[in-house]
Protein backbone atom coordinates (compact mmCIF):
# COMPACT_ATOMS: atom_id res chain seq x y z
CA UNK A 1 0.00 0.00 0.00
CA UNK A 2 1.82 3.67 -0.95
CA UNK A 3 1.55 6.28 1.46
CA UNK A 4 -1.00 8.37 -0.02
CA UNK A 5 -4.48 9.28 2.05
CA UNK A 6 -7.04 6.66 0.54
CA UNK A 7 -9.98 8.01 -1.67
CA UNK A 8 -13.48 7.21 -1.07
CA UNK A 9 -13.99 4.41 -2.85
CA UNK A 10 -16.51 4.88 -6.20
CA UNK A 11 -20.13 5.52 -6.30
CA UNK A 12 -22.46 2.45 -6.28
CA UNK A 13 -24.05 2.13 -9.41
CA UNK A 14 -28.05 3.93 -8.71
CA UNK A 15 -30.24 1.61 -9.10
CA UNK A 16 -27.54 -1.33 -7.03
CA UNK A 17 -27.70 1.25 -3.98
CA UNK A 18 -30.94 1.31 -3.46
CA UNK A 19 -30.94 -2.71 -3.28
CA UNK A 20 -27.90 -2.37 -1.17
CA UNK A 21 -29.33 0.03 1.52
CA UNK A 22 -32.37 -2.59 2.07
CA UNK A 23 -29.83 -5.70 2.10
CA UNK A 24 -27.26 -4.04 4.74
CA UNK A 25 -30.02 -3.93 7.38
CA UNK A 26 -29.61 -8.12 7.37
CA UNK A 27 -26.30 -8.51 5.72
CA UNK A 28 -23.39 -6.23 7.79
CA UNK A 29 -20.64 -5.25 5.76
CA UNK A 30 -18.27 -6.50 7.71
CA UNK A 31 -18.15 -10.32 8.77
CA UNK A 32 -16.17 -11.23 11.85
CA UNK A 33 -14.73 -14.52 12.86
CA UNK A 34 -17.65 -15.44 15.48
CA UNK A 35 -20.27 -14.51 12.74
CA UNK A 36 -19.10 -17.10 10.49
CA UNK A 37 -21.21 -20.15 12.11
CA UNK A 38 -24.47 -18.20 12.20
CA UNK A 39 -23.70 -17.30 8.50
CA UNK A 40 -23.61 -21.10 7.75
CA UNK A 41 -26.61 -21.59 8.86
CA UNK A 42 -28.79 -18.75 7.92
CA UNK A 43 -27.52 -18.36 4.21
CA UNK A 44 -28.23 -22.67 3.62
CA UNK A 45 -29.03 -22.79 0.08
CA UNK A 46 -33.02 -23.81 -0.98
CA UNK A 47 -32.35 -26.44 -3.35
CA UNK A 48 -35.96 -26.66 -4.41
CA UNK A 49 -36.45 -23.29 -4.75
CA UNK A 50 -33.83 -22.68 -7.02
CA UNK A 51 -34.75 -25.68 -9.10
CA UNK A 52 -38.74 -24.78 -9.62
CA UNK A 53 -39.87 -24.13 -13.02
CA UNK A 54 -36.27 -25.35 -14.54
CA UNK A 55 -36.31 -28.49 -16.75
CA UNK A 56 -33.15 -29.58 -15.04
CA UNK A 57 -31.99 -32.84 -13.55
CA UNK A 58 -30.13 -32.89 -9.75
CA UNK A 59 -28.40 -35.77 -8.43
CA UNK A 60 -25.96 -36.56 -6.24
CA UNK A 61 -22.58 -38.31 -6.17
CA UNK A 62 -19.72 -39.35 -3.64
CA UNK A 63 -16.31 -39.44 -5.66
CA UNK A 64 -12.59 -40.09 -4.20
CA UNK A 65 -11.27 -36.47 -1.79
CA UNK A 66 -7.94 -36.25 -1.15
CA UNK A 67 -8.74 -37.13 2.32
CA UNK A 68 -11.79 -39.43 2.49
CA UNK A 69 -14.86 -38.62 0.09
CA UNK A 70 -16.76 -35.95 -1.44
CA UNK A 71 -20.03 -35.14 -2.56
CA UNK A 72 -20.89 -33.18 -5.87
CA UNK A 73 -23.97 -32.51 -7.20
CA UNK A 74 -24.66 -33.20 -11.09
CA UNK A 75 -26.70 -30.76 -13.21
CA UNK A 76 -28.00 -30.47 -16.67
CA UNK A 77 -30.83 -29.96 -18.83
CA UNK A 78 -33.68 -32.76 -18.66
CA UNK A 79 -33.41 -33.14 -22.52
CA UNK A 80 -29.48 -33.51 -22.51
CA UNK A 81 -28.67 -36.05 -25.11
CA UNK A 82 -25.40 -34.70 -27.04
CA UNK A 83 -22.03 -34.46 -25.20
CA UNK A 84 -21.75 -30.92 -25.19
CA UNK A 85 -19.91 -27.93 -22.19
CA UNK A 86 -19.18 -29.08 -18.81
CA UNK A 87 -18.60 -26.71 -16.32
CA UNK A 88 -16.97 -27.48 -12.95
CA UNK A 89 -18.06 -25.25 -10.49
CA UNK A 90 -15.98 -23.92 -6.91
CA UNK A 91 -18.79 -22.02 -4.86
CA UNK A 92 -18.37 -18.69 -2.65
CA UNK A 93 -18.68 -17.81 0.74
CA UNK A 94 -15.13 -16.24 1.32
CA UNK A 95 -13.72 -19.62 2.18
CA UNK A 96 -15.49 -20.43 6.26
CA UNK A 97 -19.30 -20.53 4.11
CA UNK A 98 -21.23 -21.26 1.85
CA UNK A 99 -21.96 -24.37 -0.21
CA UNK A 100 -22.07 -26.19 -3.83
CA UNK A 101 -25.50 -24.95 -4.62
CA UNK A 102 -24.47 -20.84 -3.52
CA UNK A 103 -24.05 -18.80 -6.55
CA UNK A 104 -25.64 -21.61 -9.07
CA UNK A 105 -28.95 -19.32 -10.53
CA UNK A 106 -25.78 -18.63 -12.76
CA UNK A 107 -24.66 -21.80 -13.72
CA UNK A 108 -28.49 -22.92 -14.03
CA UNK A 109 -28.66 -20.36 -16.93
CA UNK A 110 -25.48 -21.80 -18.32
CA UNK A 111 -27.46 -25.09 -18.13
CA UNK A 112 -30.31 -23.76 -19.64
CA UNK A 113 -28.79 -21.22 -22.50
CA UNK A 114 -25.89 -23.60 -23.51
CA UNK A 115 -27.03 -27.14 -22.67
CA UNK A 116 -23.76 -27.72 -20.19
CA UNK A 117 -23.09 -29.90 -17.83
CA UNK A 118 -22.35 -28.35 -14.25
CA UNK A 119 -20.61 -30.24 -11.68
CA UNK A 120 -20.20 -28.59 -8.00
CA UNK A 121 -18.37 -29.97 -5.61
CA UNK A 122 -18.74 -29.49 -1.64
CA UNK A 123 -15.24 -28.65 -0.72
CA UNK A 124 -14.39 -28.66 2.79
CA UNK A 125 -14.43 -24.93 4.49
CA UNK A 126 -11.53 -22.88 6.90
CA UNK A 127 -10.98 -22.70 9.40
CA UNK A 128 -11.65 -26.29 10.45
CA UNK A 129 -10.18 -27.08 6.76
CA UNK A 130 -7.28 -24.82 6.07
CA UNK A 131 -5.09 -24.64 3.35
CA UNK A 132 -4.38 -26.75 1.30
CA UNK A 133 -7.67 -28.55 1.91
CA UNK A 134 -10.08 -26.36 0.06
CA UNK A 135 -7.89 -26.24 -3.33
CA UNK A 136 -7.33 -29.65 -3.27
CA UNK A 137 -10.75 -30.67 -3.05
CA UNK A 138 -11.59 -28.93 -5.87
CA UNK A 139 -8.43 -30.39 -7.78
CA UNK A 140 -9.84 -33.67 -6.87
CA UNK A 141 -13.42 -33.05 -8.12
CA UNK A 142 -11.76 -31.73 -11.44
CA UNK A 143 -10.12 -35.06 -12.03
CA UNK A 144 -12.87 -36.91 -11.20
CA UNK A 145 -15.25 -34.70 -13.74
CA UNK A 146 -12.46 -35.00 -16.50
CA UNK A 147 -12.44 -38.83 -16.09
CA UNK A 148 -15.87 -39.43 -16.48
CA UNK A 149 -16.78 -37.22 -18.65
CA UNK A 150 -18.37 -39.67 -21.20
CA UNK A 151 -20.42 -40.77 -18.59
CA UNK A 152 -21.33 -37.24 -17.47
CA UNK A 153 -22.16 -36.18 -21.24
CA UNK A 154 -19.45 -33.45 -21.09
CA UNK A 155 -17.25 -33.41 -24.19
CA UNK A 156 -13.99 -33.15 -23.00
CA UNK A 157 -12.62 -30.45 -25.19
CA UNK A 158 -15.53 -27.96 -23.79
CA UNK A 159 -14.18 -28.35 -19.97
CA UNK A 160 -14.52 -25.23 -18.33
CA UNK A 161 -13.85 -24.43 -14.27
CA UNK A 162 -16.05 -21.34 -12.95
CA UNK A 163 -16.03 -20.21 -9.70
CA UNK A 164 -17.25 -16.99 -7.96
CA UNK A 165 -15.63 -14.92 -4.97
CA UNK A 166 -13.21 -17.16 -2.99
CA UNK A 167 -14.45 -19.79 -5.15
CA UNK A 168 -13.66 -17.22 -8.29
CA UNK A 169 -9.73 -17.82 -6.41
CA UNK A 170 -10.22 -21.69 -5.99
CA UNK A 171 -11.16 -21.87 -9.72
CA UNK A 172 -7.89 -20.19 -10.37
CA UNK A 173 -5.81 -22.57 -7.70
CA UNK A 174 -7.42 -25.06 -9.50
CA UNK A 175 -6.28 -23.91 -13.16
CA UNK A 176 -2.76 -23.49 -11.67
CA UNK A 177 -2.62 -26.97 -9.89
CA UNK A 178 -3.85 -28.68 -13.39
CA UNK A 179 -1.17 -26.82 -15.54
CA UNK A 180 1.28 -27.93 -13.00
CA UNK A 181 0.43 -31.35 -12.37
CA UNK A 182 -0.41 -32.01 -15.76
CA UNK A 183 -3.76 -32.34 -15.07
CA UNK A 184 -7.07 -31.86 -17.26
CA UNK A 185 -7.21 -29.79 -20.23
CA UNK A 186 -9.20 -27.04 -19.45
CA UNK A 187 -11.25 -24.78 -22.49
CA UNK A 188 -11.78 -21.96 -20.37
CA UNK A 189 -11.62 -20.61 -16.74
CA UNK A 190 -14.27 -18.18 -15.99
CA UNK A 191 -13.25 -16.11 -12.98
CA UNK A 192 -16.04 -13.97 -11.44
CA UNK A 193 -15.07 -11.28 -8.93
CA UNK A 194 -12.43 -13.68 -7.40
CA UNK A 195 -10.53 -13.72 -4.56
CA UNK A 196 -7.41 -13.83 -5.14
CA UNK A 197 -4.79 -11.73 -2.87
CA UNK A 198 -4.36 -12.62 0.84
CA UNK A 199 -2.23 -9.84 1.48
CA UNK A 200 -5.05 -7.16 1.03
CA UNK A 201 -3.19 -4.33 0.15
CA UNK A 202 -4.67 -2.52 -2.77
CA UNK A 203 -6.26 0.63 -3.08
CA UNK A 204 -9.54 -1.08 -3.47
CA UNK A 205 -9.00 -3.22 -0.33
CA UNK A 206 -8.56 0.09 1.81
CA UNK A 207 -11.01 1.65 0.00
CA UNK A 208 -13.59 -0.77 0.97
CA UNK A 209 -13.62 -1.09 4.72
CA UNK A 210 -17.49 -1.14 6.43
CA UNK A 211 -19.43 -0.34 3.52
CA UNK A 212 -20.93 -2.93 0.55
CA UNK A 213 -21.04 -6.67 1.01
CA UNK A 214 -17.94 -8.28 1.42
CA UNK A 215 -15.24 -5.30 3.08
CA UNK A 216 -11.98 -5.64 3.69
CA UNK A 217 -12.58 -7.02 6.84
CA UNK A 218 -14.74 -9.72 6.07
CA UNK A 219 -11.69 -10.19 3.67
CA UNK A 220 -9.15 -10.26 6.89
CA UNK A 221 -11.75 -13.07 8.26
CA UNK A 222 -11.65 -15.55 5.38
CA UNK A 223 -8.07 -15.15 4.48
CA UNK A 224 -6.97 -15.35 8.32
CA UNK A 225 -9.00 -18.43 8.76
CA UNK A 226 -7.63 -19.95 5.77
CA UNK A 227 -4.07 -19.30 6.23
CA UNK A 228 -3.92 -18.73 10.02
CA UNK A 229 -0.43 -17.71 10.87
CA UNK A 230 0.87 -18.13 7.40
CA UNK A 231 -1.11 -15.15 5.96
CA UNK A 232 1.50 -12.81 4.84
CA UNK A 233 4.08 -14.32 4.42
CA UNK A 234 6.40 -15.95 2.08
CA UNK A 235 4.79 -19.45 3.02
CA UNK A 236 1.45 -19.37 0.94
CA UNK A 237 1.09 -21.08 -2.11
CA UNK A 238 0.01 -19.78 -5.32
CA UNK A 239 -2.54 -22.48 -5.15
CA UNK A 240 -4.24 -20.65 -2.37
CA UNK A 241 -3.46 -17.01 -3.39
CA UNK A 242 -3.25 -17.02 -7.46
CA UNK A 243 -2.44 -13.81 -6.89
CA UNK A 244 1.29 -14.42 -5.58
CA UNK A 245 1.45 -16.30 -9.16
CA UNK A 246 5.09 -14.62 -10.73
CA UNK A 247 4.19 -17.17 -13.98
CA UNK A 248 0.56 -17.01 -15.58
CA UNK A 249 1.54 -18.44 -18.90
CA UNK A 250 -0.02 -21.41 -20.29
CA UNK A 251 -3.59 -20.61 -18.91
CA UNK A 252 -6.65 -21.56 -20.64
CA UNK A 253 -8.71 -18.72 -22.17
CA UNK A 254 -9.89 -16.70 -18.90
CA UNK A 255 -12.62 -13.93 -18.13
CA UNK A 256 -12.46 -12.13 -15.48
CA UNK A 257 -15.62 -9.28 -14.42
CA UNK A 258 -15.49 -7.31 -10.79
CA UNK A 259 -17.19 -4.43 -9.83
CA UNK A 260 -15.60 -1.03 -9.34
CA UNK A 261 -17.01 -0.88 -5.83
CA UNK A 262 -15.66 -3.73 -4.07
CA UNK A 263 -12.54 -5.25 -2.49
CA UNK A 264 -11.16 -7.16 -5.05
CA UNK A 265 -11.12 -4.96 -8.18
CA UNK A 266 -7.56 -4.81 -8.06
CA UNK A 267 -6.09 -7.85 -7.51
CA UNK A 268 -8.56 -8.78 -10.60
CA UNK A 269 -7.45 -6.31 -13.15
CA UNK A 270 -3.73 -7.20 -11.70
CA UNK A 271 -4.42 -10.78 -12.66
CA UNK A 272 -5.70 -10.15 -15.80
CA UNK A 273 -2.76 -7.54 -16.57
CA UNK A 274 -0.60 -10.75 -15.86
CA UNK A 275 -1.99 -12.78 -17.76
CA UNK A 276 -1.77 -10.72 -20.78
CA UNK A 277 2.26 -10.02 -20.13
CA UNK A 278 2.41 -13.83 -20.01
CA UNK A 279 1.40 -13.81 -23.72
CA UNK A 280 -2.41 -15.26 -22.59
CA UNK A 281 -6.54 -14.53 -23.77
CA UNK A 282 -8.32 -12.58 -20.91
CA UNK A 283 -11.14 -11.09 -21.18
CA UNK A 284 -11.61 -8.43 -18.68
CA UNK A 285 -14.82 -6.32 -17.38
CA UNK A 286 -14.57 -3.94 -14.90
CA UNK A 287 -18.55 -2.88 -14.17
CA UNK A 288 -18.74 0.91 -12.97
CA UNK A 289 -20.75 0.80 -9.61
CA UNK A 290 -21.09 -2.43 -8.53
CA UNK A 291 -20.72 -4.20 -5.67
CA UNK A 292 -19.76 -7.56 -4.77
CA UNK A 293 -21.95 -10.21 -5.90
CA UNK A 294 -23.96 -7.73 -6.97
CA UNK A 295 -25.51 -10.11 -9.91
CA UNK A 296 -26.21 -12.71 -7.71
CA UNK A 297 -28.09 -10.61 -4.85
CA UNK A 298 -29.88 -8.18 -7.30
CA UNK A 299 -30.55 -10.63 -10.44
CA UNK A 300 -33.13 -8.34 -12.31
CA UNK A 301 -30.88 -5.03 -11.98
CA UNK A 302 -29.43 -3.37 -15.49
CA UNK A 303 -25.40 -3.55 -14.43
CA UNK A 304 -26.32 -7.47 -13.46
CA UNK A 305 -28.10 -8.41 -16.51
CA UNK A 306 -25.35 -7.28 -18.71
CA UNK A 307 -22.71 -8.86 -16.46
CA UNK A 308 -24.27 -11.91 -17.12
CA UNK A 309 -24.90 -11.30 -20.72
CA UNK A 310 -21.30 -10.46 -20.70
CA UNK A 311 -20.66 -13.97 -18.92
CA UNK A 312 -22.75 -15.94 -21.35
CA UNK A 313 -21.25 -14.11 -24.68
CA UNK A 314 -17.65 -15.10 -23.75
CA UNK A 315 -17.98 -18.70 -23.11
CA UNK A 316 -20.72 -19.22 -26.67
CA UNK A 317 -17.50 -17.27 -28.51
CA UNK A 318 -14.93 -19.06 -26.12
CA UNK A 319 -16.44 -22.43 -27.25
CA UNK A 320 -17.46 -22.30 -30.60
CA UNK A 321 -21.21 -22.01 -30.03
Amino acid sequence: MNSHKVQPAPPFDTELAAILSVINEQLPPTITPEMIEPFRVGLASDVPALLDGRSITHREQSIPGPDGDLIVSIFARADHSVAGPGIFYTHGGGMVMGDRFTGMATMLAWVEELDAVVVSVEYRLAPEHPDPAPVEDCYAGLVWTAANAAELGIDPAKLVISGGSAGGGLAAGTALLARDRGGPKLAAQVLIYPMLDDRNHTVSSYQIDGTGIWDRGSNDTGWDALLGDRRNTDQVSIYAAPARATDLSNLPPTFIDVGTSEVFRDEDVAFASAIWAAGGHCELHVWPGGFHGYDSVAPFAALSIATQDARLSWLRRTLGM
